[in-house]
């Protein structure tokens, strides 16, 4: 589905499998059309039985992502924005990892890596890209300027599906140092949420000299009391403040009703044949990812202005389906051994951003805990799971700002 053109050599390296090669997506019309005929053939469950989401993704909202999905969605613009940026492809431990790499026209530019999430692919960064890397077009300084990186993660996008276990955070993590040493950067940072930031903090854990700090807008800070509490549903431990009391009711939330997605991926990722059978089923399934994000996306498809449209939003879900990584994405679930939220002690820089409708909004307390070289910390006033995507802006300006205090440092 996918073509490449003729490998190129990266500079300092002999060996042909550190070749980096540059790439091009090219996805044959038959491949569109077979989309298009299996969303007609949908055959759709009765409405739910409440007035709610309390029962999933409502069968209206799936209704109309269908119709525009079947009818007016256009693939070709995606492809045609993700061939404007410069794509590569490279091996890493025995497998190809597909990334886009833009360098900054401003001297002395920081390289940053950015790795994203489930359901999320590169998509979810690339409002993000001109304003890292070209920063006096978008009212910043030629002294906040990034040199980005974006690699799909191993079994998603445009990046080669493991065959084999073992690919989990900490050796993706390992796989990224590596991909940017071979671009040449011998200082560079890096910035996640969702599993970007487990696999942002792994690599911090491996602390490679060049790693001079992180940037997370979904930090793992939750201390172990209130862990166990919620793990045994015992009531709140007494004394939390405001900020805590709400953090805590939100991973309560999370646990009892929104974890259900994670778990079967986490435990049966190849039962999940529907999604990789039928466009609407994996639809659905990328839709319920947290109820903040699921009820912003099924208010897009109801016609409100959101910081999604619905083109964003099927851009993302095509991609998974064009690329049949439905089932493979979903193994990091079952490959990953780490407690999510669950403080790692990095030990480096860390800056973190905290957006109101994120699965929790990790309180300032538990943060200086996790982090005791915590460079920056904000709250932001809007803004959820998918920040890049959704708020790009804002990301935007917390990256820059989180990252300033290291500048000197390269």
């Amino acid at each position: 589905m996918t073509q490449s053109e003729a490998p190129q050599r990266s500079s300092g390296q002999g060996a042909d499998q550190d070749a980096i090669r540059p790439f091009h997506v090219s996805i044959p019309e038959e491949a569109l059309v077979d989309l298009r005929r299996r969303i007609a053939a949908t055959r759709w469950p009765e409405k739910e039985t409440v007035a709610d989401q309390s029962q999933g993704v409502p069968l209206a909202t799936m209704r109309e992502l269908a119709r525009y999905w079947e009818t007016d969605y256009d693939w070709r613009k995606a492809e045609a924005r993700l061939n404007s940026y410069p794509q590569f492809m490279t091996e890493i431990d025995g497998l190809d990892i597909h990334f886009i790499h833009v360098r900054s026209k401003h001297e002395h530019a920081l390289p940053l890596i950015v790795t994203h999430g489930w359901p999320g692919s590169v998509i979810e960064q690339l409002k993000i890209i001109d304003p890292l890397t070209n920063p006096t077009a978008h009212g910043g300084n030629a002294s906040d300027a990034f040199d980005v990186v974006i690699p799909s993660l191993p079994g998603y996008g445009f990046s080669g599906q493991p065959t084999t276990t073992g690919w989990d955070p900490a050796r993706i993590a390992r796989a990224w140092v590596v991909l940017m040493k071979r671009l040449g950067y011998t200082r560079f940072v890096a910035q996640g949420g969702d599993w970007g930031n487990s696999i942002t903090e792994q690599m911090a854990l491996l602390a490679p000299p060049e790693l001079l700090g992180i940037h997370t807008n979904m930090p793992a800070t939750v201390p172990d009391d209130i862990a166990k509490a919620l793990q045994l549903g015992d009531p709140a431990p007494a004394g939390l403040s405001a900020d805590e009391r709400h953090a805590y009711d939100q991973l309560d939330f999370f646990y009892k009703h929104g974890l259900g997605y994670a778990q079967e991926m986490a435990n049966r990722p190849q039962t999940l044949y529907g999604i990789e059978d039928s466009p609407v089923g994996l639809a659905a399934w990328i839709l319920d990812h947290d109820a903040s994000s699921q009820a912003l996306m099924a208010r897009v498809f109801d016609g409100q202005s959101e910081g999604l449209t619905r083109d964003d939003i099927l851009d993302n879900i095509t991609l998974y389906w064009l690329t049949s990584t439905g089932v493979s994405s979903a193994r990091l679930y079952w490959e990953n051994k780490l407690n999510f939220f669950a403080p790692k002690h990095v030990a480096i820089p860390v800056a973190v951003s905290v957006f109101p409708d994120e699965i929790y909004a990790a309180p300032r307390s538990w943060t200086e805990k996790a982090y005791p070289k915590l460079i920056h910390y904000n709250r932001l006033p809007k803004g959820g799971h998918f920040a890049a995507w959704e708020q790009p802006e804002l990301l935007t300006a917390e990256v820059r700002g989180g990252f300033r205090p290291l500048r000197k440092s390269i």
